[in-house]
């Protein structure tokens, strides 16, 4: 299959001139293997058999020589590796020798060096709808960023981004039919709970339980959920399931990156206002709470409510990747007035941006507004400067820019 190019690629390259190792962590399937192996010159995959981890255990210098930048692809199979890649870079003293690839992040272990210094880490998420070439990308945030109006039509229509959304950015379904994609989705929640998950706890987790938290993250997707809450929603049959042990649970999908929450924002602000500080919860791929709900693209479209819930998401997996091109950070905001504000994009240089996120045309005019007021009431913009763009990502067809100074831009716009 030809290789579709990542947001990841540029980074990498960069990091790679940098940094005697480069880290890229992701979800299984988001493409890291690929994209590591289209940038090495040599590669060894750990998963291939367990003579290969055994290998890595005896004889760790026999699996790291060979033609740099050498891929070691699953290192977390072999965590004794990241402390033999750190001497082979102190020895060398020389960038980009390493890429290493993990669908997981090992246990802490007190002998296994933080790597600074040595190793930078990039974030691979599932492909956006930009990299899968679904996006028109008539609309750039690097544009945004330089305060130019905008002009751009999507092609995706309300039922489109609904196929979207249960389809999921995974490389391997970018041909693939609705059913094949559900199909797909399925498998790999199956898969989550019968071995990944196993792994990241020890084999210590409840089957049942972890499918019961999935589908309960699945329905309070985009919110400010707490453990507590998630806890007496997998406990309403009757059983019994501990905040302490959701936490437990909660952690391991985050170590596999299937769960990646929204941090809050933290600025200055002008008013009284005070910052909440509870992260939302988000999926990486949030075709994920699709398949965990059993709901396929008819159903999602019949389900406003919901499908602007999981639309939300996809913006965020989106704004997360393509932001991360210019080394952009994704946040929320919401303050004790009731204020809230889908994306903050932090910058280097403290710049930032501010996007709201509204699937149908209804809602804009109300978006426009609160965007305006974080930016004249909230933020106290003679500490952290104005904002670069405030920007409504839709679910429509048209890109425009506000009288306002706002801009509208479809999903199906976005580009890096």
């Amino acid at each position: 299959m030809a290789y579709f190019p990542r947001v990841t690629d540029a980074p990498l390259l960069e990091y790679l001139d940098v940094f005697g190792g480069v880290l890229l962590e992701g979800p299984r399937g988001c493409g890291k293997t690929s994209t590591g192996a289209q940038h090495a010159k040599s590669a060894v995959r750990l998963d291939r058999s367990a003579a290969m981890v055994e290998l890595a255990e005896l004889s760790p210098q026999t699996l790291l020589a060979g033609e740099t930048p050498r891929l070691v692809d699953e290192w977390q199979l072999a965590p004794s590796l990241w402390n033999a890649m750190r001497h082979e870079i102190d020895d060398r003293q020389a960038r980009g020798q390493f890429i290493l690839s993990g669908s997981a992040t090992p246990d802490d272990d007190e002998i296994r060096h933080s790597g600074a210094g040595r190793f930078g880490r990039i974030r691979m998420r599932t492909m956006s709808l930009a990299e899968s070439q679904r996006s028109s990308g008539g609309v750039s945030l690097r544009e945004l960023r330089h305060g130019v109006s905008i002009s751009a039509r999507s092609e995706l229509s309300y039922a489109d981004l609904a196929a979207e959304a249960v389809r999921g950015g995974w490389p391997a379904l970018l041909q693939a039919s609705e059913r094949q994609a559900l199909v797909f989705n399925r498998s790999y929640m199956q898969d989550l709970f019968a071995s990944e998950i196993a792994l990241a706890m020890g084999g210590r987790r409840d089957p049942v339980r972890m499918q019961r938290l999935i589908e309960s993250i699945a329905r309070n997707i985009a919110s400010e959920a707490t453990v507590v809450t998630l806890a007496k929603d997998v406990s309403a049959d009757g059983g019994s399931f501990a905040p302490e042990t959701a936490r437990e649970y909660l952690n391991a999908l985050s170590r596999v990156f299937v769960l990646e929450p929204l941090p809050a924002y933290s600025v200055a602000l002008r008013s009284r206002s005070r910052l909440r500080t509870k992260p939302k919860l988000m999926l990486s791929e949030p075709a994920l709470a699709c398949a965990a709900l059993g709901v396929d693209a008819t159903r999602l479209a019949g389900d406003p409510e919901f499908f602007g819930q999981v639309f939300e998401a996809m913006v965020v997996r989106d704004l997360r990747s393509l932001a991360s091109v210019e080394l952009g950070q994704v946040y929320h905001y919401r303050d004790n007035t009731g204020l809230e504000i889908d994306a903050i994009l932090e910058y280097p240089g403290q710049q930032w941006a501010a996007v709201e996120v509204k699937l149908g045309q209804k809602a804009v005019a109300e978006a426009e507004k609160h965007l305006l007021t974080l930016r004249d009431e909230r933020i106290d913009t003679d500490k952290v400067g104005d904002p670069r763009f405030l920007a409504i990502v839709t679910g429509t067809e048209f890109a425009y820019t506000l009288p306002s100074g706002v801009h509208v831009v479809p999903l199906g716009c976005l580009a890096p």
